[in-house]
């Protein structure tokens, strides 16, 4: 008997820019201001970009030490929680 076909792989999430690391937003809101350069240094704990929810403003910081590859939202975007801000590399 023909060998069992092997398992087709399971699809990958969607691949991170330059192998950055995602930063997933913590709430839903609205992208007030994008604080850093791509291509900035960062370390952990940088404040990377301002997010608005409930007339509240809401720092979000960079998970760890690297690089910002590139934001993935713009000021203005509504996003949702869990949503990809940026990337670290």
């Amino acid at each position: 008997a023909p060998a069992p076909a092997p398992a087709a792989p399971a699809p990958a999430a969607a691949p991170a820019p330059a192998g950055g690391k995602p930063v997933p937003s913590p709430l839903s809101g609205k992208v007030v201001s994008l604080d850093v350069n791509p291509g900035a240094a960062v370390k952990d704990g940088d404040q990377i970009l301002t997010l608005e929810a409930m007339k509240m403003n809401t720092i979000i910081p960079a998970p760890c030490d690297g690089t910002l590859v590139s934001f993935a939202v713009a000021p203005g975007d509504t996003v949702a929680e869990g949503q990809v801000l940026a990337y670290i590399g």
